[in-house]
């Protein structure tokens, strides 16, 4: 053991999938520090995500699928729709994480983010926040980690939960990047429009993607996908007028929603990423988790699933291990990454030929049948 019979975690990250882990982890005995480096541990203001059903099934592990509820907004369903706002297509989804939870629920960024945060605080975990890792020293009983502010400390293991950019990944030299995908994503909050009770999607028009989720009874999160442009040759004061003049072609709810697109504070623009580890993601006793070690585009909103599946697995893995030697904790870590890696592999597969498919104009293309297949898939346990 790094400092005493009780085992010890330093998770470096706290997202989502940080801030989960570090929650089930607490709840197994085991005693957590983790380190954010912005200093007021905020997710992106204004932005969305698309909770999935599986994404729901831990998070009812971490004890927030309530609050998300009550917060959030689960949608009756998708629907496809042509430029001029008529509904083409509509269907329930699968139910990913089981019958008995919905199929999605879109919620606001930093309300899912405070509840996590919420429950971290709640746990007894060791928070410090503005605080980055800068070296780690490994030995066959512990990792040495020094910090930012110069001080350092001992532990059994190391997770990086710090994201597709990680520095933990880095640092313990996997030299797999994240590679763009050809496409740009824009993204901004808005009030809901009456009538609009499901998340809605067009396909064509001046972008590839058109839609937008519920995210609250007052609020949607809207999206607009185009091939990628060079980020930094657009002035970031004029976000909104871009989110505005992409959504020009686009009728129905989208009349309403372009007048919401006033703040360039609250717009985010970014690219899609395919990243897989494909190899071990942990070098002793230092593991990956999430963005860190997989990513992919947000064609199927699965990222934030296949993370926190991650740490569900992970946490599980570690609950119960008499003896966190090298060889024992090898054998785990080992074990962890055979498990996640097919279903990783094939969400990232999957989205990524959604999104090739989009970008090479393939109207023959069998997404329906790629969609219910992957759905179908991750409905089984991981």
């Amino acid at each position: 053991m790094a400092d005493s019979l009780t085992p010890t975690v330093l998770v470096v990250g706290g997202g989502t999938s940080g801030n989960a882990l570090t929650v089930l982890l607490r709840r197994a005995g085991i005693a957590v520090d983790l380190i954010e480096s912005s200093p007021d541990w905020k997710a992106a203001a204004g932005s969305g995500i698309t909770l999935q059903g599986n994404a729901l099934r831990v998070l009812r592990e971490v004890g927030v699928f309530e609050d998300i509820e009550k917060d959030g907004y689960a949608a009756s369903g998708v629907a496809v729709l042509a430029p001029d706002g008529t509904v083409l297509h509509a269907h329930e989804e699968l139910r990913t994480g089981g019958d008995e939870l919905p199929s999605h629920i879109g919620i606001q960024r930093p309300r899912l983010q405070q509840h996590l945060i919420d429950r971290v605080r709640a746990c007894g975990a060791g928070i410090r926040l503005g605080i980055t890792a800068t070296a780690f020293d490994q030995d066959d009983r512990g990792v040495d980690v020094t910090f930012s502010d110069g001080t350092s400390r001992r532990y059994d293991l190391v997770v990086g939960a710090d994201g597709l950019h990680s520095a933990t990944r880095r640092m313990i030299g996997i030299t797999d990047e994240p590679k763009p995908v050809g496409m740009g994503i824009w993204r901004a909050p808005a009030p809901r429009p009456a009538g609009v009770s499901r998340t809605e999607m067009i396909y064509g028009g001046r972008c590839f993607i058109a839609g937008y989720c519920p995210t609250s009874e007052d609020t949607v999160y809207t999206y607009l996908v185009e091939r990628a442009r060079d980020r930094a040759a657009i002035d970031p004061a004029t976000y909104a007028d871009e989110m505005r003049a992409l959504s020009e072609s686009y009728g129905g709810a989208w009349v309403e929603l372009r007048e919401a697109f006033t703040d360039p504070s609250v717009v985010n623009h970014t690219w899609f990423d395919r990243h897989l580890v494909e190899g071990p993601w942990h070098r002793g006793r230092v593991v990956l988790v999430g963005d860190a070690a997989h990513a992919c585009p947000p064609t199927f909103a699965q990222g934030a699933a296949m993370s926190l599946e991650d740490v569900l697995i992970l946490a599980e893995s570690l609950t119960g291990l008499d003896d966190w030697d090298a060889e024992s904790l090898d054998r785990v870590l080992t074990g962890y990454h055979a498990r996640r890696l097919p279903r990783v592999s094939m969400v990232v597969e999957a989205s990524c030929l959604l999104a090739d498919w989009l970008l090479e104009g393939r109207r023959d293309a069998d997404v329906p049948g790629l969609m219910g297949r992957t759905l179908t898939a991750l409905k089984e346990l991981p």
